[in-house]
């Protein structure tokens, strides 16, 4: 399956660019191989380098091409079957009914139209409504488990939908499934069900951690980490990958006599909720029953955005029709159920290739590599660069210039290389040799102590202080709004800016006479630039830019002083006793307060008018506030206020924030679209559930 790979790759994204017209006998076949071989990387070897949007498109140019052209259509083309995962590892056992694949949906219109379709089918009035049951559609590995006279009698794989791998030793080892099961309360002597077995997101990091230590290869992906985990020889090698099984339905359910007992359930909802009371693992937090389809179409969109905040990989949403003697009068084509559809989220995974490797200096000096690639669309955004962190992060995946990569958006934001795809290397590619010069400065660049870092040590570098001065503008820091990275860029090249304290020396009238600024854009900078001074002694310690010092040191710091120059009278050891500050830190902090230059620049800003004084007696005052001393988390979005200023309202009184619902939270702050963090706070009895309005009275209380 391996040969032409480059061949099947290339005409894939050229088809897939073009939108491929099938024009003869030879190109469908072309077409059919392409396919057949990312089936093949997508199912066997678990490295798809198509993204799932991209192989379904493809599908459908052939499912097209076939319709137009059924002369040409090959005996064993992919569109007459379902599925391939079958490999000669287990034995071969058929399906007590069939394991259709779903058709698939990628936006509101599509899921309009299934509606429309499966009313027309039913027969409805213009006035009713179709009852949906949405559910998660999990990123794992498909199981169907067998039970006779209450007991598992079989765990097989999906396979090829009719016929799949029996894996009943390994799928025993899964404390997920039950070994037994009282079918027979409801009068079933064999029962199939179905399920997706799959790893948690917290789960898979520890695996990857431990295996690390041991020096072993790292799983790509949870998905790959469980489907492989299912095959494996050794039951407690499956065991030990932690897989859990969820159960989506229930199949199959007969009688001794082989008559079915399906029809006692009437709605496939109250079918997962037997399954529920039986032991069953079934989705809950984003599982729903919901009338008319504008709801649907609401709530999928919403896990759309929290797909995130899911403690399991999904990769869209299930919608089924739930009445089950509609989902029989809707009934089935050959390759999926009428009344079901996947919401398939936008992918956030896909293969890309690298074509360019540049270096940037951040204002540490750190020089980081930042992958160019081919663009690629993940989760609805193009993405063209990536970062590659570090030398070592680059030797260790082998990464070379023009390697086809696997590129995945981190928590859907931040693009990540998670690896190469080696077999398709061509002898082409060529090594990424990392700079041994400053590629600002041209110091020679070192890596201190342990660090993975190399950085130019040059304090006169000139993207150092670039980028300081973007930092200490920015909104992490003074908060001087509209004063954003191409302006500072501009006005440093044009001699306007070096240090902090040339911020507040501009001209208004300078600025003016630019070209894209005028008098009023000029005087609103000038005005937010003059609005800054009054900062928070914590924002302006933090805009410095000293090693380790970030916004939550910086808070540490300056809790309990009066002016910021005491830190220039404190010992390492003093500034160490500091709850949560180390060694490390007290030694970047003392060797900056005992700079000559830097105190100069501190005493050029305090002239310049910007706030020295610190908040020791505003804190120390909220003492007997109702907050202090409590915990606080804040979750959806909030109207009044932005987040950090809500965190930072709350600080000053004395409550600290959180990053995640536990038993430990006191209140939980709730704005709109609030997701998983309210489901769960509502679980825990402890925690106080606020508004953004309660919380502004609550802030506001007098004491």
């Amino acid at each position: 399956m391996q040969d032409n790979s480059e061949q099947h790759v290339q005409y894939s994204r050229e088809a897939l660019r073009t939108g491929y017209s099938v024009d003869s006998s030879s190109a469908m076949e072309a077409l059919v191989e392409a396919i057949r071989y990312h089936e093949w990387r997508y199912y066997i070897v678990n490295e798809p380098i198509l993204s799932d949007t991209e192989y379904d498109h493809l599908f459908k140019l052939l499912e097209k091409a076939e319709l137009e052209h059924p002369e040409w259509k090959d005996a064993a083309s992919p569109t007459r079957r379902v599925s391939l995962d079958l490999t000669d590892n287990f034995t071969s056992v058929d399906h007590l009914t069939p394991m259709l694949s779903l058709a698939n949906s990628y936006d509101e219109n599509d899921l309009r139209d299934f509606d429309i379709q499966n009313r027309k089918l039913l027969k409805l009035k213009p006035d009713e409504q179709i009852t949906y049951s949405v559910e998660p559609k999990l990123d794992g590995g498909s199981v169907s488990l067998v039970y006779e006279d209450d007991r598992l009698i079989r765990v097989v794989t999906r396979g090829n939908g009719a016929t799949g791998e029996d894996i009943t030793p390994n799928g025993m080892s899964l404390n997920s499934i039950p070994l037994t099961a009282r079918f027979s309360s409801k009068g079933i002597w064999r029962a199939e069900v179905r399920g997706e077995a799959l790893i948690a997101k917290a789960t898979f990091t520890k695996l990857n951690e431990a295996r690390k230590k041991k020096e072993l290869a790292l799983f790509a992906n949870a998905r790959n980490a469980a489907t492989g985990g299912l095959r494996t020889k050794d039951p407690k090698e499956t065991a030990a990958r932690k897989i859990e099984a969820f159960i989506y339905s229930l199949s199959y359910a007969v009688n001794k006599e082989g008559q079915t007992q399906l029809d006692q359930f009437d709605s496939h909802y109250e079918s997962l909720e037997f399954l529920k009371s039986l032991g069953f693992k079934v989705p809950t937090d984003a599982r729903k029953k919901i009338s008319g389809i504008e709801s649907v179409i609401r709530f999928v969109e919403q896990w759309e955005k929290d797909r995130e905040s899911y403690q399991y990989e999904i990769d869209g949403m299930v919608v089924k029709v739930d009445h089950r003697a509609w989902q029989e009068e809707a009934g089935y084509t050959t390759h999926h159920p009428r009344w079901a559809i996947a919401y398939k989220f936008q992918a956030k995974q896909g293969a890309t290739r690298l074509i360019d490797v540049d270096y940037q200096v951040g204002k540490l000096g750190a020089v980081t590599p930042v992958g160019k690639l081919e663009p690629i669309q993940l989760a609805g955004v193009t993405v063209t660069s990536v970062s590659l962190h570090n030398e070592d992060f680059i030797t260790e995946r082998d990464l070379r210039l023009g390697d086809m990569v696997v590129v995945e958006r981190a928590g859907d934001v931040i693009p990540y290389v998670v690896k190469a795809i080696t077999d398709l290397r061509t002898g082409t590619e060529k090594g990424i040799i990392f700079p041994t010069e400053c590629p600002s400065c041209g110091f020679d660049l070192v890596r201190p102590g342990e660090e993975a870092v190399w950085r130019c040590v040059n304090p006169e570098c000139t993207a150092q202080q670039i980028q300081k001065l973007i930092y200490f503008v920015s909104k992490d820091a003074m908060d001087i709004e509209g004063f954003g990275k191409s302006i500072v860029e501009k006005f440093y090249h044009l001699g306007w800016l070096k240090y902090f304290p040339d911020v507040y020396h501009l001209d208004e009238n300078e600025i003016a006479e630019l070209e894209g600024f005028g008098s009023r854009s000029a005087s609103k900078l000038i005005s937010a630039i003059e609005n800054s001074k009054q900062q928070p002694l914590h924002r302006l310690l933090d805009g410095l830019s000293i090693h380790h010092v970030g916004n939550k040191v910086s808070k540490l710091l300056t809790k309990d002083l009066d002016n910021l120059f005491e830190l220039k009278e404190k010992s390492i050891d003093q500034l160490a006793s500091i709850p949560e500050i180390g060694p490390i830190v007290a030694g970047n902090v003392y060797s900056y307060f005992h700079d000559p230059k830097n105190l100069e620049m501190l005493h050029a800003l305090e002239e310049a008018g910007v706030n020295m004084s610190g908040n020791k007696e505003v804190v120390s005052a909220n003492t007997s506030h109702p907050l202090y001393g409590k915990t606080i988390l804040f979750t959806g979005t909030l109207h009044r206020m932005t987040r950090d200023d809500a965190q930072e309202m709350a600080e000053q009184v004395g409550a600290k924030n959180l990053g995640a619902v536990s038993k430990n939270l006191n209140y939980l702050v709730v704005g709109e679209n609030a997701g998983s963090k309210l489901t769960k706070a509502k679980q825990i009895e402890s925690i106080q559930i606020l508004t953004e309005e309660q919380f502004l009275e609550l802030i506001t209380t007098k004491i």
